[in-house]
C-alpha cells in the first residue's frame, strides 16, 4: 500500500487528461499531475513518487523526493510566517506547515530550524514541529562504545552541542572534544561513548580509545609515504597546526606518533617526523 509522506514506487493505471492515475492499492488511485507527465510514461510503468495531500485534500503523487519525509528530522528554511503557522521549504511545490501550536518559539521568515516531519492525526496531512522532545525517542538507547552513528547538530549549549543520533535519540557532543567548526542543521558522522543518567548519550567525532589511535597512526603513515617521508609537525607543534593538517587533537597526534616510534617506523627530528626508509 502507498504510504502518505513517503517515497513510493507505484504503477501507472492509465493516462487521463489531468495526468496519470497511479495504483495506491488500499488508498485507491492517486493522481500524478499532468505537469510531471512525459511522453515516455505508459500503463504498467513503475514510477518513484512522493505521496501527500493537495490543496483540495486529495492524495497526489509528485515524482520528486523532498528534503525530509515523515518520521525524519530536518533543517529547513521558513519561507513565510502567518497567523496560521510557518511554512517551510522542503523541496516540493507545496510548502510544509508548522502550526503555531507546534512551534517551540515563534518562527520567523528567512530563518532555519530543526523540525520533525509527521502526519497530523486529525487531517491526515504532513506537517512539522520544532518541539523536538515530543518526537525524540525517550527509551534507553542501546549502543556499544565506539559504534558508528549519524549526528544531526541541533543547538550549541554550555556543554557543547545537542545532537540527534541516528534520527532517534538525544546526544551530547562536548566542546573540548570538537576541533572543527560545526553549525546547526549539519549532519556529520560520529561515534557513541556512553549513556548518561539523564538518558542522553555522550558522543564523539572520533573513535574512542586505542582503536582511534591505531586508525590515526595508519593515516599518518599514509601521509608520510605520500609526502616524501616527512611531515613538519611534531608533538611540540601548536594544537591548531595539528588540527589544520590532520583534523585531530594534539593528544591523539602525540599518541599516534608515540605508537609509530615504538614500532620503529618513524624517527622524530627537530623539525618534524621522518619515515624510516624501510617503511616506505
Amino acid at each position: 500500500m502507498a504510504q502518505v509522506g513517503k517515497m513510493n514506487q507505484l504503477s501507472v493505471v492509465r493516462v487521463i487528461g489531468a495526468g496519470l492515475l497511479l495504483d495506491g492499492e488500499e488508498l485507491g488511485e492517486i493522481l500524478m499531475p499532468r505537469r510531471y507527465v512525459t511522453p515516455e510514461h505508459s500503463p504498467g510503468e513503475l514510477i518513484d513518487v512522493f505521496v501527500l495531500h493537495d490543496a483540495e485534500d486529495r492524495l497526489t503523487a509528485i515524482p520528486r523526493e523532498p528534503y525530509a519525509s515523515v518520521g525524519e528530522f530536518a533543517y529547513l528554511k521558513v519561507v513565510s510566517a502567518t497567523d496560521i503557522g510557518a511554512f517551510l521549504d522542503w523541496g516540493l511545490p507545496k510548502d510544509l506547515l508548522v502550526p503555531l501550536g507546534e512551534q517551540k518559539a515563534r518562527m520567523r521568515q528567512g530563518q532555519w530550524y530543526v523540525v520533525y516531519v509527521y502526519i497530523n492525526r486529525a487531517s491526515g496531512r504532513c506537517i512539522a514541529s520544532s518541539k523536538l522532545d515530543k518526537f525524540v525517542d525517550q527509551a534507553e538507547a542501546v549502543y556499544a562504545e565506539g559504534e558508528s552513528v549519524e549526528l544531526l547538530i541541533c543547538a550549541k549549549t554550555d556543554l557543547g552541542y545537542k545532537v540527534i543520533i541516528n534520527n532517534a535519540y538525544w546526544g551530547v557532543l562536548y566542546t573540548n572534544e570538537v576541533f572543527q567548526p560545526l553549525r546547526e542543521g549539519q549532519r556529520i558522522a560520529g561515534f557513541t561513548k556512553e549513556a548518561r543518567e539523564d538518558g542522553r548519550i555522550d558522543v564523539s567525532l572520533h573513535k574512542p580509545g586505542v582503536q582511534k589511535v591505531t586508525d590515526f597512526a595508519e593515516v599518518v603513515l599514509r601521509y608520510l609515504r605520500e609526502h616524501d617521508g616527512f611531515v613538519g609537525i611534531t608533538d611540540k607543534s601548536p594544537p591548531q597546526a595539528i588540527y589544520d593538517l590532520f583534523g585531530v587533537s594534539k593528544q591523539t597526534y602525540k599518541k599516534a606518533i608515540g605508537a609509530l616510534y615504538k614500532r620503529r617506523l618513524i624517527t622524530i627530528e627537530q623539525g618534524g617526523i621522518k619515515l624510516v626508509s624501510s617503511s616506505r
